[in-house]
């Protein structure tokens, strides 16, 4: 036979991958290098999406701040804003901005940050786009709570607000045991919340039925969600709670992701997942219920906030800014028309447009959940 010639037998071992040993050569360094590349590169994309995607979000809380600020009965033009915002407004323009309309603003930005980071780590540990506080009755817990100590007990102000957070901690933690089956898994958790919250609304219902007429308008105007009345020391309470919380769901962030990997491979990585999964179950509620206090359970924002965030991201992971910035943009952008949606002094509760937002979003995810073939 004849023998090949050197070149072509240099080829044929450089380009056979499959024989003893690995390929020799720069072949070799390029076929290994190749993959990490690509994915360094594919993280560096994300990363940069990201990047602009928080810039946007943050310009536009930045917009509806302004016409939060300068819009409304008495409205301000933006040499009137920029003078009051330094210091050099008028007595009227003063009591206008910093007594009425910026603590309204800032309460719905911290509990919309709250509300959405709640719904987050709730979705992402019980890898479920049902599972939110307010779909699973933890909010709804709050409320009964709530609205059992202002018909029954004649709370109002600061122990109204420490009812629904109890009642949040309580519901959440009858749902967590009643789930428990040597563990928790993600679907019996959501349907045993989706009971205990039909549960919880016929409690409610009772409790208003029972109530002087009077008393159960001002129970329900509470019930829908509103940051009307905000006062700065509602939102210095909120904002010191914030300032505990946020820092810990930072630390716990890296077991949040490593838990989306499944609950084997999060064991074979080192992590104790019932007790981390515990531990981020117990912040988010924790979130959730400091929202709930302050301002009443907002209809969808914590369901419809992570969601949008990764949509708008294109990442199937974690989106933990983005999905603060959605929340806080959803509730400002929906108190703004709340205020002016209607002609003349008569106001909406900002609940009722969050619930506009998000009961649509729910119909679709069941009915693409459904087409798709998948369960709730």
């Amino acid at each position: 036979m004849r023998e090949a010639p050197a070149g072509a037998r240099s080829q044929t071992a450089t380009a056979s991958p499959r024989g003893s040993g690995a390929p020799a050569g720069p072949t070799a360094s390029v076929v290994r290098a190749r993959p990490g590349g690509n994915l360094a590169v594919e993280r560096a994309r994300r990363r940069r999406r990201e990047l602009r995607v928080v810039l946007v979000l943050a310009a536009a809380v930045v917009v509806v701040a302004a016409l939060s600020l300068a819009v409304g009965a008495y409205s301000l033009s933006v040499a009137d804003l920029l003078r009051t915002l330094t210091g050099q407004g008028s007595r009227s323009e003063n009591f206008i901005v910093f007594t009425l309309r910026m603590p309204r603003f800032v309460l719905a930005v911290l509990v919309g940050v709250a509300f959405s980071l709640a719904g987050a780590v709730f979705q992402s540990v019980l890898r479920n786009p049902l599972a939110s506080p307010d779909i699973i009755g933890v909010t709804g817990g709050a409320s009964a709570a709530a609205v059992f100590g202002m018909l029954m007990l004649g709370f109002g102000g600061l122990a109204t607000s420490f009812a629904a957070f109890g009642g949040a901690v309580v519901v959440a933690a009858a749902i967590y045991l009643l789930a428990w089956r040597g563990g928790v898994v993600g679907y019996r958790f959501v349907l045993i919340g989706v009971g205990v919250a039909f549960m919880v609304q016929g409690l409610l219902a009772y409790l208003l039925s029972r109530a002087d007429l009077r008393d159960a308008q001002d129970a329900l105007v509470w019930l829908v969600g509103s940051v009307s009345g905000a006062r700065w020391v509602d939102i210095g309470v909120v904002a010191a709670l914030l300032a505990v919380l946020l820092p810990v769901l930072w630390v716990l962030s890296g077991r949040l992701r490593t838990l989306q990997l499944g609950d084997d491979t999060a064991r074979s990585l080192g992590v104790r997942v019932e007790s981390s999964r515990l531990a981020l179950l117990a912040l988010a509620v924790a979130l959730a219920a400091v929202a709930t206090a302050a301002v009443g359970p907002l209809a969808f924002v914590a369901f419809v906030a992570a969601p949008i965030a990764r949509r708008i991201t294109r990442t199937g992971g974690l989106a933990l800014l983005p999905a603060a910035l959605v929340g806080a943009l959803i509730t400002t952008v929906a108190d703004f028309a709340a205020q002016h949606l209607l002609p003349g002094a008569l106001q909406l509760p900002a609940g009722i447009v969050t619930g506009a937002i998000g009961a649509p979003y729910l119909l679709w995810l069941l009915a693409t959940s459904n087409k798709s073939g998948k369960g709730a």
